[in-house]
């Protein structure tokens, strides 16, 4: 059988067939190889340079690779936070023309690591938290699109820094299964897996020692399932509320925005004796900052990350000339896309803050010494420095002022405990 390959995009194949897929991937040589932290598999998985682009090749039987690899587009198309899936290799053979397993290729998750890797100092209970509630965050989004996971684990997920928090993706599809809708007894399925894995790995760091003394695995694997039920029952519970008393609903739809969702469907309806209307969120859809920043900046960023930006934003906003005091608040016009018919529109503002603000900040930082980071957590986190720098000084210090001591004093120090940029390990 002849080496195929079935690629999403048209200048991928020209490019993997530059690999060795003649070798296993055990056997592939170290200058086609990316040394990039890699979480535990049941499968061979290696990060390998292909054209501009560091991929992730993972072996496994032809079925399932083709069966991962539509399933990964399909997140893909619902919007869900997954591995990108680049395409699939069948037909390889070696030297001697016996049959190779086939592989599953996907795009290097930029600035994420597995959780192992996060763990190679003992990492704070307040950390492992952040990660429970990433990790429930994407159970819930999975749950809502109608895929049950079968698999959900710490070693199944990637994380990102978002803004103080983390950005959960999930990493392998091969046990998925999309639907519908999914039952209950789906959803405690895929939930009672998650406990026993997440214990599972817990207990192993344990083991090694690479778990806080303080931390009990058992309670944490209990904990995601705490987590995802609260934020299972504030996106799908039933609200009943007095005839006349709209405002409710709108105050429970900016709850689900203040959490990251948009209701993009709801049903409301009236009680036969008028006296009370009953809402319900149909379909309800992650990423509201992030739409909302991308909308009125292009910029394309993780929730939280989008959610801080915007802050910046609307302050930024509120000191411009062309923004009339007599304006609605700021939140209000980014919310409504109205302002002033003699000011800019919020759009307007919007990429002047991006072009005078945000760009020039974020170039202002070496890119060595950014590490994994991307622009958009780089802002972030001079925000942050510039807060702490004003708390101390007592007085607003101004971001220019925060750039210079955060390049001088904080970045040398975090460059030693950051793992280095695609660029920099490609040249060890």
């Amino acid at each position: 059988m002849a080496l195929q390959i079935s690629a999403t995009n048209p200048e991928h194949p020209a490019l993997l067939l530059e690999l060795p897929w003649h070798l296993p991937l055990e056997e592939w040589p170290e200058h086609h190889l990316v040394p990039l932290p890699r979480g535990i598999s049941r499968h061979v998985v290696r990060y390998a340079r292909a054209g501009d682009e560091v991929i992730a090749v993972k072996e496994l039987a032809e079925r399932p690779a083709l069966r991962e690899y539509g399933l990964l587009r399909d997140l893909d198309r619902l919007g869900i936070p997954a591995v990108d899936a680049l395409g699939v290799v069948t037909g390889r053979t070696d030297e001697a023309g016996d049959p190779l397993e086939p592989v599953l290729i996907t795009r290097h998750l930029g600035g994420s690591m597995p959780y192992r890797s996060m763990f190679e100092t003992t990492m704070r209970p307040a950390t492992m938290h952040r990660l429970m509630d990433a990790l429930a965050v994407l159970l819930v989004r999975l749950h809502l699109t109608g895929f049950a996971w079968g698999d959900c684990s710490l070693s199944n997920t990637l994380f990102r820094r978002d803004a103080g928090a983390y950005a959960a993706y999930l990493v392998d599809a091969e046990t998925g299964d999309l639907h519908t809708q999914l039952s209950t007894g789906q959803r405690e399925y895929d939930l009672d897996l998650a406990r026993v894995n997440i214990s599972g790995e817990l207990l192993d760091l344990e083991a090694s020692g690479a778990l806080h003394p303080s931390v009990d695995p058992i309670d944490f694997g209990n904990e995601i399932c705490s987590r995802y039920r609260r934020l299972w029952q504030e996106l799908t519970r039933t609200s009943v509320y007095p005839a006349g008393k709209y405002h409710y609903i709108e105050r429970r739809i900016r709850r689900l925005n203040d959490l990251g969702f948009d209701v993009a469907e709801m049903q409301i309806e009236h009680s036969s004796n008028g006296d009370t209307v009953t809402f319900v969120p149909k379909v309800v859809d992650a990423g509201h900052h992030q739409r909302q920043l991308l909308r009125l900046t292009g910029l394309d960023t993780e929730e939280n990350q989008a959610r801080r930006l915007l802050t910046d934003l609307e302050s930024w906003m509120a000191t411009q000339d062309d923004y009339a005091p007599g304006d609605p608040p700021p939140s209000s016009r980014l919310r409504s896309n109205k302002g002033d018919p003699h000011g800019a529109r919020p759009e307007v503002l919007a990429h002047r803050w991006v072009r005078e603000v945000f760009r020039p900040t974020v170039r202002a930082v070496p890119p060595e010494l950014r590490g994994t980071m991307d622009p958009a957590e780089i802002y972030h986190q001079l925000l942050e420095h510039r807060w702490y720098l004003s708390e101390r000084a007592q007085h607003d210090i101004g971001l220019d002022i925060a750039v210079k001591d955060y390049i001088d004093n904080v970045l040398p120090k975090a460059r030693a405990v950051l793992p280095p940029p695609i660029d920099d390990v490609t040249a060890m």
